[in-house]
This record gives structure tokens, C-alpha cells and sequence, in this order.
């Protein structure tokens, strides 16, 4: 029966495991060779508790990002310092590693599908569907999947909802967060997007230096913080709050919407 183990949402952890394993070693390049991965903070991976741990992380690509974390989480708790080298930490990864992403995007190919089995908890946006905007109401279900997931392991959110920066953080995060009391753990990540296309499965440029910062795990009064403090606690937390724009010279950003216009290629 050990064969067939599975995880509270029907995956196969025989499988699973296989699939990390496979798709990390045809990445591993992507961080370490092609692009340099530089990352900061990987003793606070390795201090975390096996559950109820939540990542909030700015967003550049919808898979690139989440790829460097399975690396960067696994290769960490197998004793690596700020480091990926030897792709070997793969070989017994950490099976209870989740992440949210739009229901609409992971069912868009085969590949989006597969990539979903490694572990994506998939969500309908509640403000945008099929290039259009829309306001619906939030799937109950939803919600109930990543409680499931954050009592089974971690889970990587992107609370933008975007890949666009300095995007609103969406108050769903928030509400998670003062309802199951995660440890919250912030990421900056930097250079992906000149890395990867949009969707971050094809290269755009080699020899790009991409940033992982590891933050220390937020300080919440879960029972007296409002959402609304929640929310700018986590824009500061991953650098995206309005005030740091400040500190970004016209012309890069300029440059950057034109770099996301080049990214957005079809499929």
C-alpha cells in the first residue's frame, strides 16, 4: 500500500515525488549554469516548523518562481547554505509543499497540468477571468483547500495575484492569515523577469543574476491586527508596498513594462 500513498488531495506521493525529481534536474540549469540563483536567508527554511507555514512572495513569472522555490526550499533542508549546487537534494524532497495558483492558468496545456500535480492548490480569481475583469464572490472551496494544505505542509502564495509589480495585495491572503494563524514567512525574488518569458517556461536571456531573499517570518497579532494592516505589513514585507516606488528611477520602470510586453509570447 506504501506504493499508493497519497496526500489529503488524491495525489500519488509515489508520483509526485518522481515528478519533482524529474522536472528538478531539467531546471536546474535555469538557476545554476545558464542564471546564477543568489539566495539569502536559507537558515530560516531549515528552522521551520513540518506544518501551518505560509510564504507570501512577489510574483515575475506564473512557474519560474515557484520551480526556484521547490530548489531552494529542498536543497536547504538538506543542509545547503544559501546554495543549490549538487541537485542530488532532490532525490527525497519535501512532498508537503503547496502553492495557489488560478485554476485558469494551470488548466491552460498538458504541461500546466502536470506541473499542477506537484502540488498546486487551484483557485478561481475573483476578479479576473479569461483577460477580462470580473467580480464573483470567493469558492468556499477554495479556501477550504489551502486550510487542508497549511495543515498538511507549506504553502507558497502570491498575494498580488500578478505578475505585474506594485499590484494590490489582495485581502484573501490576509484573511487566511488571521483565520488559520500560519507562520508567514516573506520572499523577494528579482531577475526572472528578465530571465523567462511570461509564463516562465521558455529562457529569454542567459547570464542574468536572479535574487531569492528569505525574510524572517512576520511578527502578527492575528486576534488584533485588522486585514488592512495585515495587507501593508505583507507590501512592505515583499517590497511591494507604493512608498518603494519612489526609490525606482522613472526610466526602470518604464523599461520594465516595455521587457513585459516582449515576455508575453504565445503558446
Amino acid at each position: 500500500m506504501g506504493l499508493f500513498k497519497t496526500n489529503p488531495f488524491g495525489h500519488i506521493l509515489f508520483l509526485k515525488r518522481w515528478l519533482i525529481r524529474l522536472f528538478g534536474v531539467m531546471t536546474h540549469k535555469r538557476y545554476r549554469g545558464f542564471n546564477e540563483l543568489q539566495i539569502e536567508g536559507s537558515e530560516i527554511i531549515k528552522a521551520l516548523p513540518e506544518t501551518n507555514v505560509l510564504f507570501i512572495s512577489n510574483h515575475q513569472t506564473y512557474f519560474a518562481d515557484v520551480v526556484a522555490m521547490f530548489h531552494v526550499f529542498n536543497a536547504s533542508l538538506k543542509g545547503r547554505v544559501d546554495s543549490i549546487k549538487n541537485v542530488g537534494y532532490l532525490w527525497h524532497p519535501k512532498l508537503n509543499i503547496y502553492y495557489v495558483a488560478a485554476k485558469e492558468t494551470m488548466k491552460s496545456g498538458l504541461l500546466p497540468r502536470i506541473l499542477a500535480y506537484a502540488g498546486a492548490i487551484t483557485v478561481e480569481r475573483t476578479w479576473r477571468a479569461k483577460g477580462e475583469e470580473i467580480k464573483r464572490d470567493v469558492n468556499p472551496n477554495d479556501t477550504e483547500n489551502i486550510k487542508i494544505a497549511l495543515d498538511d505542509g507549506w504553502v507558497i502564495t502570491f498575494p498580488q495575484g500578478t505578475t505585474k509589480p506594485f499590484k494590490p495585495i489582495r485581502k484573501g491572503t490576509a484573511h487566511i492569515i488571521k483565520q488559520h494563524k500560519p507562520i508567514v514567512v516573506p520572499i523577494v525574488i528579482d531577475g526572472f523577469r528578465r530571465s523567462f518569458d511570461k509564463k516562465g517556461l521558455r529562457m529569454k536571456k542567459k547570464g542574468i543574476l536572479q535574487s531569492f531573499i528569505i525574510k524572517e517570518p512576520l511578527d502578527i497579532d492575528y486576534e488584533n491586527e485588522t486585514i488592512d494592516e495585515i495587507v501593508e505589513k505583507i507590501e512592505f514585507a515583499i517590497e511591494q508596498h507604493p512608498s518603494f516606488l519612489k526609490v525606482i528611477p522613472a526610466e526602470e520602470l518604464e523599461a520594465q513594462e516595455e521587457l513585459n510586453k516582449k515576455r508575453q509570447w504565445d503558446y
